[in-house]
């Protein structure tokens, strides 16, 4: 069995040594740039990890972990143009490295290449792993929308907000250890379990980023503190702490929700300090080890040796406790 970090490595070589060399390298140079920016890598290891349980030799299914990876740039590379987003893994978004048609263009072919990268897989698996695949960009693009329909509702409730981060989120991170799993040879139960595990470990993961939008250290997490407080995001925080607020704090938190013009650093500390006096954190926080703990049953149930599952264990309890 490989460790994480193994794993991490021979994926990354492998991207890193990805060329597109067709003639329009104003279209390719963007791809590039995205996928230099590395990352955790988070969906391939997951793939290959979930391969790893069944059979020894990863650089079989190179292809389709590092289409699942390219699908996941693609992704980035929109929302961050959508979000009018700056920065992305402290590097500076396509969109304003490039502008916003280049941006459009070169996600587009990210997203062609991730199909065809996701084809690289035997024959025998071919149709099952594109129809999932394709089902769960559908998903994603199903949870872009929602979450862009909230941002014009102050009503989103926790039961809403969670479907969304499922689809968004936690579909990916799902299909990518069950996509490992079919190419394995695993059992189709085996398969649903390592899905089901990596949709409450995404829904987990999810919430943890909510958490250090606000509470995470601005050079350790790569991105602004406080982004979603300034576009007034619709995350489990605020909604809980509407839920929560007495009158005062609920007439604190709607004026700065209403506020056309605005200081940031006020009205993130403001917000911030509205968070702290309901304890939205430790609600959070108690939300992420639900999902967790329900991750962590789902892994236990997959039939394979115990001694085999303890780098996904690993895993899941270092996102769960990261900083970035």
């Amino acid at each position: 069995m490989f460790t994480v970090p193994e794993l991490l490595e021979k994926i990354n070589i492998h991207i890193t040594n990805l060329k597109f060399d067709r003639t329009s390298q104003g279209l390719y140079d963007p791809v590039t740039y995205v996928l230099s920016m590395g990352g955790k890598r988070i969906r391939p290891v997951l793939m290959l990890m979930a391969y790893n349980l069944y059979k020894e030799d990863v650089t079989h299914i190179f292809g389709p972990a590092t289409g699942i990876e390219v699908y996941h740039n693609y992704t980035l590379l929109h929302d961050d143009l959508m979000d009018r987003a700056d920065r992305r893994r402290g590097k500076e978004t396509v969109h304003k490295v490039w502008n916003d048609n280049t941006a459009i263009l070169s996600g587009d072919a990210m997203l062609v290449l991730a199909y065809q990268f996701m084809a690289q897989c035997p024959v025998e698996h071919l149709k099952d792993v594109m129809d999932l695949f394709s089902l769960t960009a559908l998903e994603i693009c199903e949870g872009q929308q929602l979450d862009m329909d909230f941002e014009q509702r102050k009503d989103v409730t926790e039961e809403e907000y969670l479907e969304m981060i499922r689809l968004k989120t936690s579909v990916l991170l799902a299909v990518s250890l069950k996509i490992g799993a079919l190419l394995g040879g695993a059992s189709s139960e085996d398969a649903e379990r390592l899905y089901d595990f990596g949709m409450n470990m995404g829904v987990a993961f999810q919430l943890k980023d909510d958490l250090l939008d606000v509470y995470g250290d601005a050079a350790v997490f790569g991105k602004n503190i406080g982004g979603d407080i300034l576009c007034n995001k619709k995350t489990y925080m605020l909604i809980k702490a509407f839920e929560h607020a007495n009158d005062e704090q609920l007439h604190q938190l709607t004026t700065w929700i209403d506020a056309e013009s605005f200081d940031p650093a006020e009205k993130i500390a403001a917000v911030t300090q509205l968070y702290n006096q309901i304890g939205i954190k430790e609600l959070c926080d108690n939300k992420i080890t639900e999902y967790s703990e329900r991750a962590m049953e789902s892994l236990i149930a997959v039939k394979v040796a115990a001694e085999k599952k303890n780098e996904l264990e690993k895993l899941m309890k270092d996102l769960m406790h990261r900083e970035v």
